[in-house]
């Protein structure tokens, strides 16, 4: 009886071992604070199913909001409080961490069948030197969005801006009709540097691009550079953003648009969402009202009318990461989650055939646009690395105040450049 008695107790000690060590698998994942509610419930709703289908192992999502997370993440990540899983915007910035030796080398997972379910324009965003760190959710369109209502006030057409000077002269008549041609976030400085972006894009192309980045022929600092300045200036000089422009961040600058406050606003695909969440009436521009062009062309530029701009976003894992990390991660971007983000219109999925949730038909032309694109450049302050793409949305942001000038802003990233 004593020895059955030890027996039970060693059992129970060891069941007891077990038990504490499952629960133990915690997987952290920090990413930046979701535009919507709807994606915070589209997250929660995906951990719940999770971790009933894996008793004791749990998933912690913790949020940030955008401007803190690209200044904490750094410091966080050469911690030991880092988390297992975190939100990229890939590029520059994600090589760095590479670099670092602060990721984990997620390949053979890849490579055991799980990077065929995605195209390869978004795996290879998340491969440095042949290995994979992570892997892709979903892609970024920044697009020309504008109100139908007010562009018709001021007798606008959109099929009629093609190119930068039509964009231009139809600032300039929707000032003369008493209406703000533009809404901006310009307290947060990146919404203003996509215009910057867009435009180095279109004047510098990709290999212009790829050049500039590597330092060849003055690097930033050339010609090229300067003109993108210059024509981003020659659009500031029209005073076509609201009054406060710089006193706004990011949401505000969404609601403002969603309350009919300004006729454009360049911004992601995500605007569609965004606009009408943080207006003042919670439904801000009905889709009838809606729409969007592409970035107009720049005479003599070097990049494709078709090429987009925004991102190849998704997550990271890093180096010691809990052992349910890549579990997770591959039951977060399964197909049928894919297609449920898309038929909540709360992105543009990237697994292979998830695209058929995208019911929208704003959003399905967002994607039709972005599926004809030649090609896809990143957002810059993350294709040039942390240091770099903080300096040049620190420069956009001087020359839409009128602290520096075209010339001193392709200095200063270049500068930024050397010392990176």
């Amino acid at each position: 009886m004593k020895l059955t008695k030890f027996f039970v107790q060693i059992a129970l000690a060891a069941s007891t071992l077990f038990v504490q060590g499952v629960q133990a698998d915690t997987v952290k994942m920090l990413l930046v604070e979701p535009n919507t509610v709807a994606s915070k419930d589209y997250y929660s709703a995906i951990k719940n199913a999770f971790e009933a289908k894996n008793p004791g192992v749990s998933v912690q999502i913790d949020y940030m909001d955008d401007t803190s997370y690209k200044a904490k993440l750094p410091t966080l990540l050469q911690s030991n409080a880092r988390p297992d899983l975190f939100f990229t915007w890939t590029g520059g910035v994600f090589f760095e961490q590479a670099k670092a030796g602060i990721l984990k080398d997620i390949s053979a997972d890849m490579n055991a069948g799980w990077k065929d379910t995605f195209p390869e324009g978004g795996i290879g965003a998340l491969n440095y030197k042949g290995k994979y760190y992570g892997a892709p959710m979903y892609a970024a369109s920044v697009v020309l969005w504008y109100n139908k209502k007010l562009l018709a006030q001021a007798k606008v057409d959109p099929a009629a801006i093609q190119s930068w000077d039509d964009f231009l002269a139809a600032v300039s008549k929707l000032k003369a009709a008493g209406i703000t041609p533009i809404v901006a976030g310009g307290k947060d400085k990146w919404p203003l540097a996509f215009y910057y972006g867009f435009l180095t894009t279109r004047i510098a192309g990709k290999e212009g691009i790829a050049n500039a980045d590597a330092g060849i022929a003055g690097g930033f600092d050339t010609p090229d550079f300067v003109r993108v300045g210059s024509e981003f200036k020659r659009l500031v000089d029209l005073q076509p953003f609201q009054p406060g422009f710089m006193d706004t961040n990011n949401n505000k600058a969404s609601g403002l648009f969603g309350d009919g406050k300004g006729a454009f606003h360049l911004m992601g695909n995500w605007l569609y969402g965004t606009q009408k969440q943080n207006s003042t009436s919670g439904k801000g521009i009905v889709d009838e009202d809606l729409g969007f062009i592409s970035f107009p062309t720049v005479a003599g530029g070097k990049g494709g009318a078709n090429d987009t701009f925004g991102g190849i976003n998704g997550w990271l894992v890093t180096k010691n990461a809990a052992p349910s990390t890549v579990k997770w991660l591959q039951f977060l971007l399964s197909k049928e989650n894919q297609i449920e983000g898309g038929r909540q219109a709360l992105w543009l999925p990237i697994v292979k055939n998830s695209g058929s949730g995208i019911s929208n038909p704003i959003l399905r032309q967002v994607v039709a646009q972005f599926d004809k694109a030649g090609y896809h450049q990143l957002y810059l302050d993350q294709a040039l690395g942390a240091s770099v793409g903080a300096t040049l949305n620190d420069v956009t942001a001087e020359i839409a105040t009128g602290e520096i000038t075209p010339q001193q802003a392709a200095k200063r990233v270049e500068e930024a450049r050397k010392m990176r």
